[in-house]
């Protein structure tokens, strides 16, 4: 199922879906004025600061900021990709999901980085026990509130002067 879902698609389905019902299923919503209104499910609360509009066809947390559509509420809400959001905030007339066929969107292979990364830390890490002004830059970095455990996070390669790392 690779490629992308296409925005129209999304669109239509959420000119078809009803956030009062997705959300109604998940959260006792309670009908207040025109919109309806809950304790948030993303945060504990004592009062209800949770909104939904079904004219707006939104909803919108005052207390914790959470806000979106239907099919953020599923993402958020049942810890859905957005793929699995949008089959079940499917229209009652079963909307089929398409998808776009295109290349993958893939970078360049993050690995090499990582590993200069790694070599350059522990670099760093050695010179803070073997170099002849390791015990200047040690002092430094306490002054600044940096841990052993942040310079150097193995027992081997904490600097001298730090009893724990």
């Amino acid at each position: 199922m690779a490629g992308t879902i296409p925005q129209d698609f999304i669109d239509q389905l959420l000119a078809r879906v009803d956030i009062v019902d997705v959300i109604g299923a998940r959260v006792p919503l309670k009908k207040t004025g025109r919109e309806f209104s809950a304790c948030c499910p993303f945060h504990t609360e004592k009062t209800p600061s949770f909104t939904v509009s079904p004219v707006k066809q939104f909803y919108h947390c005052f207390g914790c900021g959470q806000h979106g559509t239907a099919i953020g509420f599923l993402m958020a809400y049942d810890r859905l990709s957005f793929p699995e959001a949008g089959r079940g905030a499917r229209a009652p007339d079963r909307l089929e999901v398409p998808h776009e066929e295109g290349p993958e969107r893939r970078g360049p292979d993050p690995q090499p980085i990582y590993d200069t990364l790694e070599q350059a830390a522990r670099h760093y890490q050695q010179q803070l026990r073997r170099h002849p002004e390791a015990r200047r830059a040690v002092d430094y970095l306490k002054r600044r509130g940096l841990s052993g455990e942040t310079a150097g996070p193995s027992a081997r390669l904490c600097p001298p002067g730090w009893t724990t790392c």
